[in-house]
């Protein structure tokens, strides 16, 4: 068996793992783009979330990896299974998928099985590539140089966490709740904007200038090419509880509040940056929730906004001729301060109000009272 490069093991690029982290705690914020150029641990990284995860329950022989402690989001097999009490579960690795860049659509979605067809006369649905990555995470590496509809494809699912396919004669939905990872290198072509707003999370990653920190890289590369288990071993204490804390975020991401002063400050650090639609604003609200969780909080606080409004903000801004369009700590920070005061006149603003329509409403029944 293949031994992975630990994901723990990576040096520096804290904003890559930290974007790959958040959404493993959510899958439905919607994906990470990963641009840089080549021998930045792009790929490295996506592969290593996916060995620290620990193994999932699923139901035995679903090809939707179904987890069988709930009811909820099963596909139409293991429903019925559930109604009959028949369904039985084991353990099986978190699948990571490796999409070609060749894939079609139909090796995707899914499609209607060729050979049952012919030989039995019957429709049935051959899952595709979505059905295998369901709990688990999918890989596509240089996602610009894919299909622009299987992009969306990709995107859509993940959004959703369902897969609908109805062709041929065929109407299926079954979960595709899963961590999408794109990487590119800006040197072979973007991707066309309207496609590049539909990833959450959009980082930047440059080989690390460092002298020590590319010594360090050298160091850990070589010995773990002379001896992986050995390599991995010295990091499995630090994986599995890194493992770990993404499963408690998971389970803790529900119970994580926000107020309307969180929200108005949200909406006053996109609108900052004329950034254009919502969407922006529901991944920075959905991410400082997972890294409330991750960090084991109830709650959001500015500095979770802060951090997501990275990694939501600088694939969403504006372009201009001879600017650049990088997003600057001290903009944001600065930006983020304008924001949070707006939210606090806001608040108090919004009290006034409601201060006053008290004492109104007040006057207006001590002279109903008077008059009866």
């Amino acid at each position: 068996m293949q031994v992975i490069y630990p994901f723990t093991a990576i040096v520096g690029q804290e904003r890559m793992k930290r974007a790959l982290i958040l959404n493993a705690v959510h899958p439905l914020i919607g994906g990470v783009l990963i641009r840089g150029e080549r021998g930045t641990a792009k790929s490295t990284a996506a592969r290593g979330l996916a060995a620290l995860l620990p193994a999932i329950e699923a139901v035995d022989g679903c090809p939707f990896a179904c987890n069988g402690d709930t009811t909820l989001g099963l596909c139409h097999v293991c429903e019925g299974g559930a109604r009959n009490g028949e369904l039985k579960v084991g353990q099986r690795n978190t699948p990571f998928i490796d999409l070609p860049v060749s894939a079609t659509e139909d090796r995707v979605v899914g499609t209607l099985d060729i050979e049952k067809a012919i030989r039995q006369g019957e429709r049935h649905f051959e899952p595709g590539i979505l059905a295998a990555a369901n709990r688990g995470i999918l890989y596509v590496d240089e996602v610009n140089l894919l299909d622009d509809h299987v992009v969306d494809l990709l995107l859509d699912s993940a959004a959703m966490g369902v897969n609908v396919v109805e062709r041929e004669g065929i109407s299926v939905q079954h979960p595709a709740r899963f961590v999408l990872v794109g990487s590119m290198n800006p040197e072979e072509g973007d991707l066309r904007p309207q496609l590049l707003d539909r990833f959450a999370h959009a980082v930047d990653v440059v080989g690390i200038d460092e002298p020590r920190s590319r010594v360090e890289i050298l160091r850990r590369r070589t010995r773990f090419e002379q001896d992986a288990d050995r390599f991995s071993e010295d990091f499995a204490d630090e994986a599995k509880s890194l493992g770990e804390r993404i499963i408690q975020a998971r389970r803790g991401y529900d119970r994580v509040s926000y107020t309307d002063k969180d929200l108005y400050t949200i909406a006053a650090l996109t609108s900052s940056f004329s950034v254009d639609g919502h969407r922006a604003d529901l991944v920075i609200l959905n991410t400082a929730r997972a890294q409330a969780a991750f960090e084991g909080r109830d709650a959001i606080t500015d500095r979770d906004i802060l951090m997501s409004a990275e990694l939501a903000l600088p694939h969403r801004m504006k372009k201009q001729p001879f600017q650049d369009t990088a997003l600057q700590p001290e903009q944001l920070e600065a930006n983020m301060r304008q924001a949070r005061a707006e939210a606090e006149e806001n608040e108090e603003a919004m009290e006034e109000a409601d201060g006053d329509a008290a004492t109104t409403e007040k006057k207006v029944k001590r002279v109903m009272t008077q008059r009866s």
